[in-house]
């Protein structure tokens, strides 16, 4: 709808880059349980609480910026899967999305397995105590020093991603005196609906070995006759902030297709199955993502299905949500610096965060909600974009937004959905400080993850 069918003033600037006509929300100090954590909510002073503790405490406390944990949420969410999928079932947090000790015990507590894809996040895994073989190691180029690391530790799984690696593994395994669990990643040729640099199951890309061509069953062959292997089965990974299992039932009825091939050509019946993960969440009230208990019936149902047509005896399911579980359970709290109103077009909103703490929306032009969250404001609402203090144009947190228009420097923005990836993928451009991490739980908050400092970056410069 154009711009000239709903006359309006500057703070109604509500026509996107593409044309498409926004209706402003009815009420901007509304929160949408979609996007919020469970114990998110606003007080009648319209200052918002998470975990018992208002945010006002927790910027005077802790500073902006700063990731908010709701460690009950994501207690919560983690029970949610574990229960979704029962003990017939393996579920692995996947720790690329989010990972510290503090989450590392907690996984351990809720009885969640850990899929780790550096040495580094091995490090994390095993420094707090999660059990070596309750443990996956990914990757598509693993390191000599990682895999020893990881078979001497005694991790339960490792994923190998390439001929290379097959043999890389078992010698190293051999030379140990081991014999290495494994599972092998293959391409299905399914492309997940999402965005390209994420999605992983087409064939022209780095990860696994392609179904097509034979390459998949070529390395089964190989890991079948090595000595320090012992295969237990098919991984599969179609992308990420997927909304439907669609893609989930072409991929596992050509993985069972390869399952039969295994039996039929060496009389081997493989145990287990890796589905992987990329199971969206909502960033906005757009997005309608599945609950865990829907996702799991529905693969479930797909794979016995799919085994039953095949002959085969259904194989142990493995599942790997990392962004499903942590994504939802945290949100970023930012101070606003400066407003920038361009009449006709939007209000620049500048926050004293940006792309070094959520890269996400100039890496993948992600969308995000924003909300004000100091107070209340009855005042119309404004187009805005909310930028970070970054020397770069492309520095933008939420692209479009309502936010109320007597929005001022010194009120508290969150944004909430940033528990996955922001921290991971954190930078320190223009020398910025990696924000704290700081969880929540029962009216108390600690820090799990310090706010870095000066003498943090200069330790690091030697020259």
């Amino acid at each position: 709808m154009s711009r000239s069918a709903h006359p309006a003033g500057p703070r109604y600037a509500d026509v996107l880059p593409e044309g498409h006509y926004v209706a402003p929300p009815t009420d901007l100090n509304e929160l949408d349980p979609r996007v919020w954590s469970r114990t998110v909510a606003r007080g009648d002073d319209g200052v918002v609480t998470v975990g018992g503790m208002d945010v006002k405490r927790l910027a005077e406390e802790f500073g902006t910026p700063a990731y908010v944990l709701d460690e009950d949420d994501f207690r919560t969410r983690c029970r949610a899967w574990r229960d979704a999928f029962g003990p017939d079932a393996d579920v692995f947090y996947a720790g690329k999305a989010f990972l510290s000790r503090a989450v590392v015990r907690w996984l351990h507590e809720e009885d969640l397995n850990l899929d780790v894809c550096s040495g580094g996040e091995l490090a994390t895994a095993l420094d707090a105590g999660m059990p070596a073989e309750r443990i996956a190691l990914h990757g598509n180029n693993k390191s000599t020093d990682e895999i020893t690391r990881a078979i001497e530790a005694g991790v339960g799984r490792i994923v190998v991603d390439s001929f290379q690696e097959i043999v890389r593994v078992a010698h190293i395994a051999e030379r140990l005196g081991k014999r290495q669990g494994v599972l092998i990643r293959v391409t299905v040729g399914v492309e997940a609906h999402t965005h390209e640099f994420i999605a992983t199951a087409h064939e022209d890309q780095k990860f696994g070995l392609p179904l097509a061509g034979g390459q998949a069953a070529e390395a089964v062959r190989r890991a079948l006759k090595l000595d320090g292997l012992e295969l237990l089965g098919i991984h599969s990974h179609i992308g990420s902030q997927i909304f439907d299992t669609s893609g989930f039932e072409v991929a596992a009825h050509r993985v069972v297709g390869l399952l039969r091939q295994v039996r039929d050509e060496h009389g081997v019946e493989l145990p287990e199955i890796d589905l992987g993960g990329g199971l969206g969440i909502a960033y906005t009230a757009d997005d309608d993502p599945r609950q865990p208990h829907e996702i799991a019936v529905a693969l479930r149902e797909i794979v016995t299905r799919e085994c039953g047509a095949a002959g085969l005896a259904v194989p142990r399911i493995s599942v790997e949500p990392g962004r499903a579980i942590v994504g939802p359970t945290a949100f970023t709290l930012y101070e606003v610096g400066t407003t920038k109103e361009l009449p006709g077009l939007r209000t620049y909103v500048s926050v004293d965060g940006g792309m070094s703490d959520n890269i996400r929306t100039a890496l993948y032009d992600a969308d995000y909600s924003v909300a004000l969250v100091s107070r209340a404001s009855t005042a119309e609402p404004m187009l805005s974009r909310v930028v970070g203090k970054h020397c770069e144009s492309g520095d933008i947190v939420v692209r479009d937004a309502f936010l109320p228009a007597d929005v001022a420097p010194g009120d508290l923005l969150a944004v909430p959905a940033t528990g996955a990836y922001c921290r991971s993928m954190a930078s320190n451009y223009n020398h910025a400080l990696r924000p704290p991490v700081v969880a929540v739980r029962d009216g108390e908050a600690r820090v799990i993850v310090r706010r870095e400092t000066e003498e943090d970056l200069l330790r690091l410069d030697v020259g």
